[in-house]
């Protein structure tokens, strides 16, 4: 195609949208609302799988050591549980370690604690166990609890199969959403712009009288439905990127002390701003090549 040709199209396209402002308008606040749509859910999602990974991260299984087990035998423990399919990492913390922890988990009182039972601690060693994929965690427990010197395992039974439920159907209701907001948005988009070109047709037979290609007439549509894309996204990525930006800044100081994670706002929110535009380029071209087929069948 020559240069020509391709400035003649973008003059074209850009002209439609002047001619035909209302249905510009109307077009650009289809884009808008359902891309702004998309977004939020994509954001919730995006940040959704994002604390899924950080709770699943912090799942592991604590092995409780018979306490009249000798140091061989618990060699021969650790060994084992190393053996285990599952099992990505095996750390060993003595129950002089374990009185510890407890203690400064009582705060001011843990030491009077330590203090009482520094000459006969009751407590057991442990093995904290991390599985490759936390779903396997049930599985790796289950296989743990039948090796020899073992005296205890817990990994939250019961809470952590429950947990991992609410996450899977939460990930899939996430996604099931954005699905849903993709095709809404193109339905919309499509039939929006469906009516300019019908309000066009004439001008669209005139062409083919007069000899006009397919191409030639499809090329000035499809850019048009590139531009209403773009306009369209305008608003949800200031929206976007200016509310996440707020939000993060104001939970980012609390969740600090916490195990829940949400994706910085650098790059997170201009990488949502880029899929916003260019899901908008592509949606308002596809609608206009989807709306113009029609016209320029033989």
């Amino acid at each position: 195609m020559k240069i020509r040709t391709v400035g003649r199209h973008i003059k074209e396209s850009l002209k439609s949208l002047v001619r035909n402002g209302w249905m510009t308008f109307a077009s650009v606040s289809a884009v808008t609302v359902t891309l702004l749509l998309v977004g939020v859910f994509l954001v919730i999602l995006m940040n959704l799988n994002e604390m899924a990974n950080s709770i699943e991260q912090d799942v592991k299984i604590k092995v409780f050591v018979e306490t009249t087990a000798s140091e061989d035998q618990i060699n021969q423990l650790k060994t084992k549980l190393h053996a285990i399919k599952e099992v990505e990492s095996v750390t060993f913390s003595s129950k002089d370690n374990e009185l510890k922890n407890l203690a400064n988990s009582m705060g001011e009182e843990g030491q009077v604690f330590v203090e009482l039972f520094q000459d006969s601690n009751p407590l057991s060693d442990v093995f904290i166990v991390k599985t490759k994929n936390p779903e396997d965690t049930m599985t790796a427990a289950e296989k743990i609890k039948k090796l020899d010197f073992v005296d205890d395992v817990r990994y939250g039974e019961g809470v952590v199969e429950r947990l991992f439920h609410v996450l899977k159907v939460s990930r899939n209701v996430g996604i099931f959403l954005i699905i849903g907001l993709f095709f809404t948005a193109t339905f919309l988009i499509s039939n929006t712009i469906k009516i300019t070109i019908v309000a066009r047709r004439r001008e669209i037979e005139i062409m083919r009288l007069v000899g006009a290609t397919n191409g030639f007439i499809r090329w000035p549509f499809f850019l048009e439905g590139i531009w209403l894309g773009v306009l369209g996204s305008i608003i949800p990525i200031a929206l976007i990127t200016t509310t996440y930006k707020e939000i993060y800044n104001s939970l980012a100081p609390q969740l600090q002390v916490s195990f829940i994670h949400i994706l910085e706002a650098t790059p997170f929110a201009y990488q949502v701003s880029g899929l916003l535009l260019l899901l908008g380029c592509l949606i308002g071209a596809w609608g206009s090549m989807m709306s113009v087929r029609k016209f320029l069948k033989v």
